[in-house]
């Protein structure tokens, strides 16, 4: 199967999973958000990789309920897309955004002092001198 294909059905797997993870019912998924960041299609469709992020819940509980509600996903995801086969899930937590947001926070604490950047436009001003 050619990559773009596969690449295709990632982008779609994705686009419905997400529909279909805020129709789940039990209380551990739905009291959380839970955002769906990327889809790994094997080359046959069997299997999937699903990553996914938690944001305002316990992701251990959040885990448990995915895999209790794979079967109902996946039957979702068959109706709706017109795949030949429809692969099982995998859940991953992927923790990338809560990791992005703590480095955003870091940089936003780092405080230059004046001193720091009058330094830095001084030696700006003696390159230019040193040019002409």
């Amino acid at each position: 199967m050619a990559n773009y294909r596969r690449g295709r059905i990632n982008d779609e797997v994705q686009k419905e999973l997400s529909i279909v993870v805020r129709e789940i019912k039990d209380p551990r998924v739905s009291g959380a958000m839970v955002c769906i960041t990327g889809t790994e299609v094997t080359p046959d469709l069997k299997y999937a990789k699903v990553y996914y992020s938690v944001l305002g819940g316990d992701k251990k509980e959040v885990a448990k309920g995915l895999r209790a509600a794979s079967g109902y996903i996946r039957r979702r995801i068959a109706q709706s897309l017109n795949l030949r086969v429809t692969p099982e899930f995998s859940f991953f937590l992927d923790e990338s955004i809560e990791h992005g947001a703590r480095i955003a926070s870091i940089l936003n604490t780092i405080t230059f002092s004046d001193d720091e950047e009058d330094v830095g436009d001084s030696e700006g001003e003696n390159d230019e001198n040193e040019i002409s």
